[in-house]
């Protein structure tokens, strides 16, 4: 009898804490299409109005118990996010700008993060290590912050193209050499070249092997079927089933979802109908539940930074500090945007490069990586401090200032609204 009470009882527990997940995640969503209506109306970003609530959400005790984690970001929503992002893009225009895409995503990632490192190091005194650590999590440009931005102001062709693309694949590279760079600041020595050759070609061949092997395998299903519940369910297995096996055996879940993605995206959801592993009711079903996947993901993500910041003890850092970060953050975009365009010789125009390097927010996986790094790691308060003053700088100034910037170089208004 006593165990019978027991098990009822913590079964109740168990029922409580779910009602108050249930609401609390019902609340969440009807105040992200409450900010959504009110930005729109007000005709301000999105993601600034989400990271406002947040805030006075957080102020107000109104959170309702939410906080931002690493596995919340990194297995639950950033998947979503990289995955809608990834279905969307042809290869066949991927292929036109496939070199300033890779030279930007690939030497534009290294060169920020040593920019930032170095700054670090010699304008405020931190250790090499941790200062590696925080120049490479904060590289990665946020496809998802952009991407909101861009839709909201009815961005297209070239320019969204060259955005979307080239954070998609930064962030694929930040996150490789972030796991590279944690493996050296945690084992302490020194680093080999053996060491690097075999964590690159494990994170990288790994994850794109196992995007490869999910994408194969939901569209050789999908192609049996056509029932668009069924072809959109994979799709979502293909996501999600392609990051959780990267990860499982040491590779990249973020290459892997945007392998995926790109495969099912141009082997199905884009492809013409003769051509396609998806039907066309399927196609459409697909594209418009990840639009919405991707809409409840953005919006969770961004209310709960505004949560999260209204917390984070940021005069620890001091505010002259976070200016430092926030300053060389910046410089480190404009050093690797700028040269390696003038390299391309011509290949990306002046007023691209300026979308690009003030267009380059900080986000979601920058977020998660930080959030990831162990707690004895040393600096790692100072390195979760000042990522977060950079996200919350990125987000609100440089989101609520680029419609700005897209109207003075004619990408908004007249014939630039859909350049």
């Amino acid at each position: 009898m006593a165990d019978d009470a027991l098990f009822r009882s913590k079964r109740y527990r168990g029922f409580i804490v779910m009602d108050a997940l249930v609401g609390n995640g019902v609340a969440l969503l009807l105040a992200a299409v409450v900010v959504a209506v009110v930005a729109r109306r007000l005709r301000l970003p999105y993601t600034v109005g989400l990271v406002g609530f947040g805030t006075l959400l957080a102020l107000t005790r109104m959170a309702g118990g939410f906080h931002l984690t690493h596995n919340l970001i990194f297995d639950v929503l950033l998947p979503a996010l990289l995955f809608e992002a990834a279905i969307t893009i042809d290869w066949r225009d991927l292929a036109r700008d496939a070199v300033p895409v890779l030279v930007l995503a690939v030497f534009g990632t290294i060169i920020s993060a040593l920019v930032v490192a170095a700054g670090m190091v010699f304008l405020l005194g931190w250790p090499v290590r941790p200062a590696v650590l925080f120049g490479v999590l904060i590289a990665a440009t946020d496809p998802v912050a952009v991407i909101a931005m861009f839709k909201d102001n009815g961005i297209g062709g070239r320019l969204r193209l060259l955005t979307e693309s080239e954070s998609l694949f930064n962030d694929g590279v930040a996150a490789v050499l972030f796991a590279v760079a944690l493996s050296w600041a945690e084992g302490g020595g020194g680093i080999s070249s053996g060491f690097v050759v075999s964590t690159l070609a494990v994170t990288v061949g790994g994850g794109i092997l196992a995007g490869l092997l999910c994408a194969a395998a939901a569209l050789a299903v999908t192609g049996q079927t056509s029932d668009h519940l069924v072809e959109g369910t994979l799709t979502a297995v293909a996501a999600y089933g392609s990051f959780l096996l990267a990860q499982r055996f040491g590779g990249s879940g973020v290459l892997a979802t945007i392998t995926a993605g790109l495969v099912i995206g141009n082997f199905g959801i884009l492809a013409s109908d003769d051509l396609s592993r998806i039907s066309a009711p399927g196609r459409e079903f697909a594209l418009g539940l990840w639009e919405f996947i991707a809409f409840v993901a953005n919006s969770v993500i961004f209310l709960l930074i505004g949560v999260a910041v209204a917390g984070i003890p940021f005069g620890a850092l001091g505010l002259g500090a976070l200016g430092v970060c926030v300053g060389l953050v910046l410089a480190a975009r404009a050093a690797a945007v700028y040269p390696l365009c003038w390299c391309l010789r011509g290949a990306v125009s002046l007023q691209e490069q300026n979308i690009l390097w003030w267009g380059g927010l900080r986000g979601a996986l920058g977020l998660a990586l930080a959030l990831s790094l162990p707690a004895e790691l040393p600096f790692h308060d100072e390195i979760l401090v000042a990522t977060f003053g950079v996200v919350c700088f990125s987000v609100v100034f440089q989101g609520l200032t680029m419609p700005v910037l897209l109207r003075r170089l004619g990408f908004l208004g007249g014939d630039g609204a859909g350049a």
